[in-house]
């Protein structure tokens, strides 16, 4: 099990891209995925999360990313695995699939769709890590879902040992400093807005689960560590430098832009799993290619 949590899980963690092939997930690519980000300086990985399309992922495909992963990384990183769910049922079966495999926590998202009250959420969230015995770092991401974990029900959750963290995407920072405030520096506190990643570590932030350091991971392991050193005029730097490219990773549905760059990069192919599109074309695509050329990456 985790140590302290804000050790273990700070710093970039990287929401790793799914590379498929002709429908089917292409496994060297991935293993190499794992080796470009870790050789760039991230300090840890999150397979199938939304990035990773984990909802197109069969349950099967689902476990063997997250093997996959774990065996590439040995142990050089943290591994947190996308297992959550809207049914608490199967998200049990996710993380003790995923406990099984050796990540040191699951991260789980909210159940969308069913509109849970924070009560239900709670209970949910209890349950899965009570079944399973894994390490939980909560997602709230309230644009996808709808609901939205309020701090209070955090505060909560967080006196549990197994729940060690929370990715928290709304962007917010009074939401940042509010769940800071009521859970104490032992929880770690990771955002999941590449945008506004330096107020959030401003604020007592511990890091960030980023889309868009599959491209550049150094660049984001490198502003969080300026800002945890104090250096913020080069953390600023740093921001305002992956601005263009925070924004055209979003300028359609993630991850089309982040896996259009990634086919650039060589990395992997632009495919993505119906009902999304490949970002072949068009004036998404000039932008993913404008940012890349800003950072003088093509």
């Amino acid at each position: 099990m985790l140590g302290s949590a804000t050790t273990m899980l700070s710093g970039a963690f990287t929401a790793l891209a799914t590379p498929f092939r002709g429908g089917a997930l292409d496994k060297d690519a991935l293993k190499k995925l794992v080796e470009t980000q870790i050789d760039g300086g991230i300090d840890g990985l999150v397979p199938c999360g939304t990035t990773g399309e984990s909802p197109t992922l069969s349950h099967a495909e689902h476990i063997e990313v997250v093997e996959i992963v774990v065996n590439a990384a040995a142990g050089r990183v943290p591994i947190i695995a996308g297992a959550g769910s809207n049914n608490t049922t199967e998200a049990i079966e996710m993380a003790t699939a995923c406990k099984k495999l050796g990540v040191d926590a699951t991260l789980q998202v909210m159940p969308y769709y069913n509109k849970p009250s924070q009560q239900g959420m709670r209970e949910h969230i209890l349950r899965v890590i009570e079944a399973s015995g894994a390490p939980a770092v909560l997602y709230n991401v309230p644009s996808r879902t709808v609901v939205d974990l309020q701090p209070e029900t955090v505060a909560e959750l967080s006196k549990h040992e197994l729940v060690v963290g929370i990715k928290e995407a709304t962007g917010d920072m009074t939401r940042a400093i509010e769940i800071r405030e009521q859970c104490g520096p032992d929880f770690a506190l990771l955002s999941g807005d590449d945008f506004t990643l330096l107020p959030f570590l401003s604020v007592g932030g511990d890091g960030v689960i980023s889309v868009a350091s599959n491209i550049v991971p150094g660049l984001y392991a490198r502003l969080c560590k300026a800002a945890f050193g104090g250096r913020y005029d080069e953390a600023r730097e740093l921001q305002y430098k992956l601005q263009p490219l925070n924004r055209s990773m979003f300028c359609a549905s993630n991850p089309g832009p982040l896996k259009a760059a990634l086919a650039k990069l060589g990395l992997m192919t632009d495919e993505v799993r119906s009902p999304l599109l490949p970002v072949s074309d068009g004036a998404a695509h000039a932008q993913v290619m404008d940012a890349l050329r800003g950072l003088e990456l093509v």
